[in-house]
C-alpha cells in the first residue's frame, strides 16, 4: 500500500519532498547528543542526509564527539547510495551509532563523521528542537517539529 504524504505547512518539510537518491547538505543549526546527563557530541559543523520517506540523519565530525565514548567500528552493511557502513557502540550501548569510513563520491564529506540513533540517547537536538527517533529499529533519522511524514521504518513500511 502506498503511503499518503501529510501536507507540509509553512516552515515545514515533508520527507516526501526529499530526493532519491538522497542529498547531503550542511546543517546551519548546532547539533547535540546527550547521554547519561552528559553532552557526548556537539557540533556546529554537522551534515544531514535527506532521502525520500525518511526523516533527516545527522552526522557529527569525530573530533566533536567526547573522547572514549565510541567503541571500535564493526561491520554492518551496505547502503546503495552511501557505501559500506559500520556500527559503533556508544558508552556500552551496542550499535547506537554508525558511520561510513569510505563513502561513495557524492557523500565523501561524511567520511570521518558519525551518526547517532536517537532512541538509545537521552536527548538529541537540532538547534533548540528536540528530536524523536525514526520508527522501527533499522533506520536512524531524527524527527523534529516541522518534519512531516509518514516516515518509513514502522510496521508495514518496508515496501515503500
Amino acid at each position: 500500500m502506498r503511503p499518503v504524504p501529510l501536507p507540509a505547512g509553512p516552515d515545514e518539510e515533508s520527507v516526501w519532498d526529499y530526493p532519491r537518491p538522497p542529498r547531503l547538505e550542511r546543517v546551519p543549526q548546532r547539533l547535540r547528543v546527550v547521554l547519561d546527563a552528559r553532552t557526548i557530541a556537539e557540533t556546529g559543523r554537522g551534515w544531514r542526509v535527506l532521502e525520500t520517506s525518511h526523516p533527516p540523519t545527522y552526522y557529527f565530525p569525530l573530533e566533536d564527539v567526547a573522547p572514549g565514548i565510541l567503541g571500535p567500528p564493526r561491520r554492518a552493511g551496505i547502503c546503495e547510495w552511501k557505501g559500506r557502513a559500520v556500527l559503533i557502540d556508544v558508552a556500552g550501548r551496542p550499535g547506537a551509532a554508525w558511520s561510513y569510513p569510505d563513502p561513495t563520491p557524492p557523500f565523501r564529506a561524511i567520511a570521518g563523521h558519525v551518526a547517532f540513533y536517537a532512541g538509545p540517547m537521552e536527548a538529541c537536538t537540532v538547534g533548540d528542537l528536540r528530536a524523536e527517533p525514526q520508527p522501527g529499529a533499522f533506520y536512524g533519522g531524527w524527527i523534529t517539529p516541522g518534519i512531516v511524514g509518514p516516515f518509513k521504518g514502522g510496521p508495514g513500511t518496508m515496501g515503500w
